[in-house]
C-alpha cells in the first residue's frame, strides 16, 4: 500500500539530503521529499574543537527544520528498507512512499559495540569520544583537568567520517598540556590502524615532526580492541596480526568503527564485497544496478574520504545527473574524488590537505603551502566553514 508519490525521494537530512534538496529545487523541481527522523541538524567538524576547549557545543545545534529548504516535502520518519525494483521506500512505521528518482544519503553508523568495553565506558573515568555531540564537551573536562599521567587517542580500522579528528585532538590537548606547564607529566598515544599518520607523503612528513614536537608516542598499524575501565587499560592489537599489548590511560579518546546503516548492508542496493554502502559509479554517483539511484556522503560506496568536503564537491554532480536522467540526456557530471581534511595541529594553527582519488594535491590556496599548518586555516576552520555550511552549502548555493 503506497503512502504517498513523489518525483525524487532523498533518504536523510544531513549535510548531503539538505544540499541536495535545496540545489534540486533551485534547478526548478518542486516534488521534493526529504525523509528524516532528527529534531536536530548538527555541524559535526566543529566537534573536535569543541573537544579541545575551543568552541561551544551549542553553537553546532539548530533545528532541522530550519534547515529544511522551503519547497521540500519533510517526511519525519526514518527509512528502514529500499525497493529498487518497485521504486520504494519503506519507513520504520510501515508507511511507503514511491519514487521516480532516489537519492541514498543516511549518513554512517556509529558501531560503538563493535570494540569491546567502549559503549559502557563512555563519557566517565576519563573515556569520551568527539564523534558524540553530547560526548565532546566531557573529552574537554577530562582534558582540562588531567595534570599526570598516560593520555591515549585512538583511531579505528575501516572507513570512518573525518579520518583526521582522531589525531587532532590529541593535537590539541598536548597544545592545551604545554600552555599550562604539565605536558611533560602526561605521557602521550595516538594509536593508528594506518602505516603512516597520513596517506599522501608530504604531509605525513609534517605530521610525524608535530607529535614527536609534541613527545606523542606514535603507535601505526595498531588499534584499540578491548578497553578495561575498572582497571584503565587498553587493549592494542597490530593490524597485521601478533600480539596484544597493553597501555594504561587515564584519558583515552575513543573512537568507534563505523559502517553503513544496517538496513543499507541488508538490503540491494548494497556492495556485495561486505562492506555493504550503496554501490555507485564513483564519478557520476548513480548506481551501478539501478540508473534512477544515486548516492552521495558517507553511505556511498565511492573511495574517497568521508568528508563534508566531499559532499560539497558531489551534491552538484548529483543534481546535473539526476537532471541529465530525467531529461533525457547522458550523465557528463563527474566528480574526481576530492576530500579534504583539515588537521587542527594546536590552537591556533591547522593543515588543510585537499586531494582527489589519486591522492593528488588539490589546494584551495596554492599562495599557502598545503604540507604545513597555517594561522589562517584556524580561522577558516573556527569561523569560515561553519558559515559556509550554514549559509551556502546548505542552500545549495557553494
Amino acid at each position: 500500500m503506497i503512502t504517498d508519490k513523489h518525483q525524487i525521494v532523498v533518504v536523510g537530512g544531513g549535510t548531503a539530503g539538505i544540499s541536495v534538496a535545496s540545489r534540486l529545487l533551485r534547478k526548478g523541481y518542486t516534488d521534493v521529499a526529504v525523509i528524516e527522523p532528527s529534531d536536530v541538524h548538527y555541524y559535526q567538524p566543529l566537534w573536535t574543537l569543541v573537544g579541545g576547549g575551543q568552541a561551544d557545543a551549542a553553537t553546532t545545534a539548530r533545528p532541522e527544520a530550519s534547515v529544511m529548504p522551503k519547497g521540500a516535502t519533510w517526511i519525519k520518519n526514518a527509512a528502514a528498507a529500499v525497493d529498487p525494483d518497485a521504486n520504494t521506500v519503506t519507513c520504520s512505521d510501515g508507511a511507503v512512499y514511491e519514487y521516480d528518482v532516489l537519492v541514498v544519503c543516511p549518513g554512517i553508523q556509529l558501531d560503538w559495540n563493535r570494540t569491546e568495553g567502549l559503549a559502557e565506558a563512555l563519557g566517565k573515568d576519563g573515556v569520551s569520544s568527539n564523534y558524540r555531540f553530547d560526548l565532546a564537551p566531557r573529552t574537554w573536562e577530562f582534558i582540562r583537568d588531567l595534570r599526570s599521567g598516560t593520555a591515549v587517542f585512538s583511531m579505528p580500522s575501516g572507513p570512518i567520517k573525518c579520518a583526521g579528528a582522531p589525531q587532532k585532538i590529541a593535537y590539541l590537548a598536548s597544545d592545551y598540556w604545554r600552555k599550562q606547564g604539565v605536558l611533560s607529566d602526561i605521557d602521550v598515544h595516538l594509536v593508528v590502524p594506518t602505516p603512516r599518520l597520513f596517506g599522501i607523503p608530504a604531509i605525513a612528513d609534517t605530521l610525524d615532526t608535530i607529535a614527536a614536537d609534541y613527545g606523542i608516542t606514535v603507535h601505526t598499524g595498531s588499534e584499540i580492541t578491548s578497553i578495561d575501565a575498572a582497571s584503565h587499560k587498553v587493549g592494542v592489537t597490530p593490524t597485521a596480526g601478533g600480539p596484544d599489548t597493553v597501555l594504561p590511560y587515564d584519558v583515552l579518546h575513543a573512537v568507534p568503527r563505523q559502517s553503513a546503516p544496517d538496513w543499507i548492508k541488508a538490503g540491494p542496493l548494497s556492495t556485495g564485497d561486505g562492506g555493504g554502502y550503496v554501490e555507485i559509479d564513483k564519478h557520476t554517483m548513480q548506481h551501478v544496478r539501478y540508473p534512477n539511484v544515486f548516492s552521495l556522503g558517507d553511505a556511498g560506496s565511492s573511495p574517497n574520504s568521508k568528508t563534508g568536503a566531499a559532499i560539497r564537491k558531489q551534491a552538484p554532480v548529483v543534481v546535473e545527473n539526476i537532471d541529465a536522467l530525467l531529461t533525457g540526456r547522458p550523465l557528463t557530471a563527474s566528480y574526481n574524488g576530492y576530500g579534504s581534511c583539515p588537521i587542527v595541529t594546536s590552537s591556533h594553527e591547522m593543515l588543510l590537505a585537499e586531494f582527489d582519488y589519486d591522492l593528488n594535491m588539490t589546494p584551495s590556496f596554492p599562495l599557502l603551502d598545503p604540507t604545513k599548518p597555517h594561522r589562517g586555516y584556524w580561522y577558516l576552520k573556527k569561523y569560515g566553514l561553519p558559515f559556509m555550511y550554514w549559509n551556502l552549502m546548505l542552500k545549495g548555493l557553494a
